[in-house]
């Protein structure tokens, strides 16, 4: 049988794990550890620079190893439901522990999203910060030893060992991704409720839905996407004072990042590559970038060399009139006039971010990610 992939936005991928004990799905070279196999030793860090292996776990009667990562939706949208499984069996000998399998260098910008982080080990440390999270973070994305050595197809991907650590419930944490609706398949809580009460497992593997695990081999499509971006063209034009009062009013169904900038001012410029990454993460989605430069209308050759080289190609205005008051007005009237000035306006005009010098990319991603009209979520 072969593996049906689906791609979903951050390249997700639909699987069918056959159902008998012997059987182990190959896929992207990466082999599925199958039923009845002993678990792979481990020797990984968690969020706090703790070492774990199995060894860690051995006082367990049942252990559950999760792979999991920050940037896929589904993997988020399993973060709670994880979080409760640790408490709700956390005194009846059952030990919980989630590695992230990714390469973060194999890893899109237009793979995040539905996310502000990555799948850096340093992102791995604020996300574990952002939800509490109750169990072991372990990162193996450098090396991937035993990512490969388990074979995660998607994130999330459950395997269940029972105390002589052989492998007995391989697949899906349920089966509802939406966290809007219940789900009527609790595979991975039935697998461990089967093995605390000495039964079988009803349904020993099961389909895996989520994002594709993000291999090392995999740089290379990085590489190609930036390749491609490089290539995209990039112009600026003119804008008065009536077409930024349009601009802030936002007809669109967008939500717009406005960037006011100069090639003379150093914030400006040093920070200025962290929109383009930003617009090339969300401008997938309900989203759009705009940058509007403060320069004098007749550096306009200055300032499109400058977006060149940025690859910004995104919408890019200039102001047409030197009279930097007129353009304080008509974006905001609240703003004071220091650059850079970045604001997140709503369709209708509403701002719901503003941020008179440099930005904190880390904020502003998450502010975006937040929002009502982008989501973490399908």
């Amino acid at each position: 049988m072969k593996p049906l992939h689906l791609c979903r936005m951050a390249c997700c991928a639909i699987l069918l794990l056959a159902y008998k004990p012997s059987f182990s799905i190959v896929t992207d070279g990466h082999k599925t550890l199958a039923i009845g196999s002993k678990a792979p030793d481990f020797n990984l860090p968690d969020v706090n620079g703790k070492m774990y292996s199995l060894a860690s776990f051995a006082a367990a009667r049942i252990l559950v190893v999760i792979f999991t990562c920050n940037h896929c939706p589904t993997a988020q949208a399993y973060e709670d439901r994880i979080m409760k499984l640790t408490s709700d069996y956390s005194g009846k000998g059952v030990a919980v522990v989630a590695i992230m399998p990714n390469d973060p260098l194999s890893l899109r910008l237009d793979e995040m999203d539905f996310s502000d982080l990555s799948d850096s080990y340093e992102d791995m440390k604020v996300r574990a910060r952002q939800k509490n999270f109750n169990f072991p973070y372990l990162y193996d994305g450098e090396t991937e030893t035993a990512s490969k050595s388990y074979g995660p197809i998607a994130t999330p991907h459950v395997f269940i060992f029972d105390k002589d650590r052989t492998l007995r419930y391989n697949g899906r944490f349920d089966d509802q991704e939406k966290l809007t609706k219940t789900p009527t398949s609790n595979d991975a809580r039935d697998a461990v409720e089967a093995l605390l009460n000495n039964r079988e497992i009803a349904v020993q593997t099961t389909k895996v839905f989520g994002c594709s695990v993000k291999w090392s081999d995999k740089r290379n499509l990085v590489a190609e996407s930036l390749e491609k971006w490089a290539k995209e063209p990039v112009s600026v034009e003119m804008i008065d004072v009536a077409g930024l009062k349009d601009l802030m009013k936002n007809p669109s169904d967008k939500l717009r990042l406005i960037d006011l900038w100069a090639t003379w001012c150093g914030p400006c410029t040093t920070e200025f590559p962290e929109f383009v990454s930003i617009n090339r993460m969300y401008r997938d989605r309900d989203f759009e970038f705009i940058s509007i430069s403060a320069d004098d209308p007749e550096k306009k050759d200055k300032v499109l060399k400058f977006l060149q080289k940025q690859q910004a190609s995104n919408h890019n205005y200039l102001f047409s009139t030197d009279d930097k008051y007129k353009l304080i007005e008509a974006i905001d009237p609240a703003w004071q006039g220091a650059l850079p000035y970045t604001l997140l306006v709503e369709p209708g005009g509403k701002i719901v971010y503003s941020k008179q010098g440099s930005i904190d990319p880390a904020e502003l991603k998450k502010t975006i990610v937040e929002n009502h009209l982008i989501g973490r979520y399908p």
